[in-house]
């Protein structure tokens, strides 16, 4: 599965765009641990993405979520965001594409943050996961009360992370 993340972002990254792993598997690899699965953020919009990979289909076209099936592996690939306001508790009324830093801060806890640059074998963390990491912190990027407002399941993810091996 590894091997084929590291070819979709080296696909991507032939065709011009910038793309690293993100999320949850970047924090299993700090732990040392194998992922699960594989998410990628890209610079790509979604239909770049469908027009890069053969076997495609979008989840989540309007939030920037492409699904690419490759190797009979499903990957999660999503355009670098920034929300707008969330009203239902649960998603945003609206997104805007950008930047990797963005799309980092608009994240829920640190330690699913950060970003992983395959080709260069590198972390990015803009939001200081690493360290929150290392001392076993469950921290949310930005005010703790919007992060918790925006989505209320945090609430739940925050306490299922503070009690598991998972930090």
């Amino acid at each position: 599965m590894l091997t084929t993340a590291r070819s979709i972002v080296e696909r991507l990254r032939a065709a011009g765009h910038v793309a690293y792993w993100a999320g949850g598997c970047v924090r299993d690899l700090v732990r040392g641990q194998v992922p699960k699965d594989v998410d990628i953020a890209t610079d790509a919009r979604p239909e770049e993405v469908q027009q890069i990979f053969r076997r495609t289909y979008a989840v989540g076209a309007h939030f920037g979520v492409i699904v690419v099936l490759e190797n009979d592996f499903q990957f999660e690939v999503a355009t670098f965001r920034s929300d707008g306001a969330y009203i239902d508790g649960r998603h945003p009324t609206e997104v805007h594409f950008s930047s990797p830093e963005e799309d980092a801060r608009r994240r829920d806890f640190t330690i699913n943050g950060m970003f992983f640059d395959p080709p260069n074998d590198e972390v990015i963390d803009f939001v200081g996961g690493r360290e929150d990491l290392s001392a076993r912190v469950v921290r949310a990027i930005g005010d703790p009360g919007e992060r918790f407002a925006e989505d209320r399941l945090r609430l739940l993810r925050a306490i299922r992370f503070a009690t598991s091996a998972r930090v």
